[in-house]
């Protein structure tokens, strides 16, 4: 059973910085897609940023110019560098693998890691 196991929340201020971490346990991580989603509270899980095996990224509007996806073959990890972090962007922050044909996530969620930023 694959197991994603997120880290690298906490609290910020805002236009503060953060690391996020993703460490996913498939031995087809190097020909995956991922990405990286988030759920504040009250509110419906949203993609934030996407990265395919080529390394091409892709970013939604409220994040892009502020956040960047990047991964580590060799560690079998996704990375979220997020700057300029907004009291918006608070929200627990999950990442999967993205499937390519239908852009769904394909495993069971991860427990997440919460990021929280004060104004």
């Amino acid at each position: 059973q694959v197991q994603l196991v997120e880290s690298g929340g906490g609290l910020v201020q805002a236009g503060g910085s953060l690391r996020l971490s993703c460490a996913v346990s498939t031995r087809v991580f190097s020909i995956s897609a991922f990405a990286w989603y988030r759920q504040a509270p009250g509110k419906q899980r949203e993609l934030v940023a996407s990265i395919n095996s080529g390394g091409t990224t892709s970013y939604a509007d409220s994040v892009k110019g502020r956040f960047t996806i990047s991964r580590d073959d060799a560690k079998n990890t996704v990375y979220l560098q997020m700057n300029s972090l907004k009291p918006e962007d608070t929200a627990v922050y999950y990442c999967n693998k993205l499937s390519t044909t239908t852009y769904a996530p394909v495993y069971s969620w991860g427990q997440g890691t919460q990021v929280t930023v004060s104004s």
